[in-house]
């Protein structure tokens, strides 16, 4: 009888535990989700400035703390040397939080769909709005 017992409230244990670890799971994707809203649109107005020649448009997405490490020229080497103009199509992975700040893994692919690279762009917010931290190739 008093197996009988442990087994019952064990699996009621188990069974509490799973559906609070879900309820945390979904939660924090709700959180992140929400958190991360107006990302996207950064990252396009970033490429659309960068395709469009607007060199100091797309510096000035970047946070004040970036600019102060990286100056307008190094930014200017650092894409000539992504060599931007052969990638055609963009994809965003998941996004991931670290420190307060929000990361995301961008992928660009060439028309011929066989060279690929990756961008890991660090965003934090200030004043309201997002603004790129950080970029590393992957």
């Amino acid at each position: 009888m008093e197996l009988g017992l442990v087994r019952e409230i064990g699996s009621k244990a188990l069974l509490a535990g799973g559906g609070a670890l879900l309820l945390y799971w979904t939660v924090t994707a709700v959180k992140l989700v929400l958190s991360a809203r107006g990302i996207n649109p950064l990252i396009k107005q970033f490429f659309t400035q960068v395709a469009a020649g607007r060199i100091d448009a797309a510096y000035m997405l970047t946070t004040k703390a970036y600019r102060q490490h990286v100056n307008r020229q190094q930014f200017i080497r650092f894409l000539a040397g992504l060599k931007l103009n052969q990638f055609r199509n963009l994809k965003s992975g998941r996004p991931r939080i670290q420190e307060g700040n929000v990361i995301l893994t961008v992928k660009l692919k060439a028309e011929n769909d066989n060279d690929e690279l990756a961008l890991d762009f660090t965003f934090t917010k200030v004043d309201d709005n997002w603004r790129i931290a950080r970029i590393n190739r992957v």
